[in-house]
């Protein structure tokens, strides 16, 4: 409740001068109007002091409200937010930008103009949809700085624009659809590869995602060692292989890894090319699944699961 500054003490000080005016020009013509325009100069003065209290206080109020305002947006920017399941902890000394897709995560690396890993959860309803990958084309990612990949860089290069999150994996939604054709999404990718056993993989994992519900799945490129081979004028890497690795949680935690050479004569017989979490990870140095509890990331990266 807001305190109010009494008039009496100013009337107090005042009523007596009242009255000894009064006397004095009693027999004035003018004397009661002197006396009311008093009257009227020292309420007027008393209210200005009472509405000069009452915005002090006011003021006080409002300053503790912003603190107060302050102190909660404070305290809620340390909150962390906890990184989706499928995103893999940041790459240490790795060029990355993270770049956040409709269908995907992105991890852009603008030095071989290449993402370092691509990953998306895949549920068993995103495995279905009516959007066709025919409308769509490649085209540059407007969210990095140049120099980027072009198309250009692709032409006559022998190599195909190999999809990391696949289109078949994003016909549910046209803008999952159309992202996927980004050049960030994308590594040159032998065709027979990208045709053949890269395309078998893909299938597969949509399977896996049918059966169990959903799935989390990261890929990308295995550079190897330097000098790295390029393409195009914008000097786009060319990786020596490419690793994709598939978590189940349904019904019980379960993991597989697998690796396959960029070139046309990969093994065609799929688990011929599987490996376990843990063996990607020492060929890429990515941590895959950090938000899994320790005693079961551990568990399912040391074994190769059986889907």
């Amino acid at each position: 409740m807001k305190n109010h500054t009494p008039l009496l003490p100013y009337g107090s000080l005042f009523f007596p001068i009242f009255a000894t005016l009064i006397k004095k020009n009693m027999k004035r013509r003018n004397s009661a109007i002197v006396a009311i325009l008093v009257c009227i100069v020292v309420l007027t003065a008393c209210r200005k002091e009472s509405n000069r209290t009452l915005n002090t206080a006011d003021e006080q109020q409002m300053e503790s409200f912003v603190s107060s305002t302050n102190a909660d947006d404070s305290r809620a920017a340390k909150v962390k937010v906890a990184k989706p399941m499928e995103q893999p902890a940041s790459i240490k000394g790795v060029s990355e930008q993270i770049l956040k897709r409709k269908g995907y995560i992105v991890s852009y690396n603008k030095q071989t103009k290449l993402p370092n890993w691509v990953a998306w959860h895949l549920t068993a309803a995103h495995t279905e949809g009516r959007v066709q990958r025919e409308n769509y084309a490649f085209h540059e990612d407007d969210a990095v700085k140049a120099p980027r990949a072009t198309t250009d860089d692709y032409y006559n290069s022998r190599y195909d624009r190999g999809h990391m999150c696949p289109a078949g994996d994003n016909k549910w939604n046209a803008e999952a659809m159309e992202e996927t054709f980004l050049l960030t999404n994308v590594c040159p990718q032998n065709h027979g590869l990208n045709k053949d056993a890269w395309n078998d993989l893909e299938i597969a994992t949509r399977r896996w995602a049918r059966k169990y519900g959903d799935v989390y799945v990261v890929c990308g490129p295995i550079l190897g060692d330097e000098p790295y081979k390029t393409i195009g004028r914008n000097k786009v890497v060319v990786p020596e292989a490419f690793f994709k690795v598939v978590l189940a949680m349904k019904p019980e935690p379960k993991a597989i890894g697998f690796v396959y050479e960029n070139h046309g004569h990969n093994n065609p017989r799929m688990f011929q090319n599987a490996t376990t979490v843990d063996e990607v990870e020492r060929l890429t140095g990515i941590n895959f699944f950090p938000q899994l509890n320790d005693n079961i990331e551990d568990a399912v990266e040391a074994n190769r699961g059986y889907f």
